[in-house]
């Protein structure tokens, strides 16, 4: 009885562990989209905000 529930904790580990790194990567990859939507606009109001955004957080941007 144990080794089922012992395969069954693992197994379920495993799975949250997969849906974890799926979400990380899903994160990474939607951030960066939004930074360079924001750095590279042509749109004068968004880069502006993007810009301000930079500076009231300390970030270097010139």
């Amino acid at each position: 009885m144990s080794m089922i529930s012992s395969s069954s904790a693992t197994a379920s580990s495993t799975t949250i562990l997969s849906q974890r790194l799926t979400a990380a990567i899903g994160a990474s990859i939607l951030g960066a989209c939004l930074v360079y939507f924001a750095g590279f606009s042509h749109i004068e109001a968004v880069h502006n905000a993007a810009h301000d955004t930079r500076h009231s957080a300390a970030f270097p941007c010139h």
